[in-house]
């Protein structure tokens, strides 16, 4: 969209400075009705018109389908808490475009404010709104978009470093979810015990986990989880987990960002 805005503001002042050399050459009013006058209107109509149009179009095509713009493929990825959403008044096969303003935590632990502008699937407006943590690719600039490009692994993978940072795991407790084995666990029972000054709630989790080879074991151990993963761990749910199996006494519970 840009190329196409620059190239109309180009030819707009190049058609306007031919129309006004036609009407400093000729000998009466008349002579600046001539055929460069398309120039002027150009500059007056035309090119701000493309000038909003790119500013709503934000980041081109690929912002309107949903993906992710081409300066940001292999960019860093940091968890944005949704702090408020805001229609832009457009909408493609009336999927509406959402301005998102979100709080980014990144894995070296900074945090800043952000925009990600993005079409969104009707189906998954629920899941955008304020207090939702939304997997976001990020420039040292302080741009963002969501991450619908980046496989599952790859996401778990910052969100555990991104809860690193802020204190929510320990190293040891990362060192499971990195060379853990993978299982699924019982929900046996979930008490809340309160509430964290971080906003997450503090509960206590009996699981039955299950071993690769078929058998189990039972474990209680206080967590500290968002608001949106309290749904995921209620008593009789199977949840993914991962230990390490010289130490089954702690068991990492890895819940998804958006239920």
């Amino acid at each position: 969209m840009k190329v196409f805005t620059w190239l109309g503001l180009t030819a707009g002042l190049a058609l306007t400075a031919a129309w006004v050399a036609g009407g400093l050459a000729g000998d009466d009013v008349f002579a600046w009705l001539n055929g460069w006058l398309v120039g002027p209107i150009m500059l007056l109509f035309v090119v701000p018109t493309l000038f909003s149009l790119d500013k709503v179009f934000g980041g081109g095509l690929a912002a309107l389908t949903g993906g992710v713009p081409k300066e940001f493929r292999g960019a860093p990825i940091g968890m944005g808490t949704v702090v408020g959403v805001a229609r832009t008044g457009l909408s493609v096969n009336d999927q509406p475009q959402l301005d998102i303003r979100l709080e980014v935590d990144t894995a070296d632990g900074r945090t800043f404010p952000a925009t990600a502008r993005q079409v969104v699937d009707i189906t998954d407006l629920s899941a955008v709104q304020p207090g939702a943590i939304l997997p976001v690719r990020y420039l040292s600039d302080g741009r963002a978009v969501l991450a619908t490009d980046a496989p599952p692994h790859e996401l778990q993978a910052a969100l555990d470093r991104v809860h690193v940072a802020k204190g929510y795991l320990t190293p040891h407790q990362l060192r499971i979810t990195e060379e853990g084995v993978d299982t699924s666990a019982l929900v046996l029972d979930m008490t809340p015990t309160g509430q964290a000054s971080d906003g997450r709630t503090a509960l206590r989790l009996t699981l039955r986990v299950t071993r690769p080879d078929g058998t189990t074991f039972d474990v209680t151990q206080d967590k500290k989880l968002p608001p949106t993963s309290i749904p995921q761990v209620q008593r009789g749910m199977v949840v993914r987990a991962m230990y390490l199996p010289e130490d089954e006494s702690d068991v990492a519970v890895l819940t998804t960002l958006m239920p």
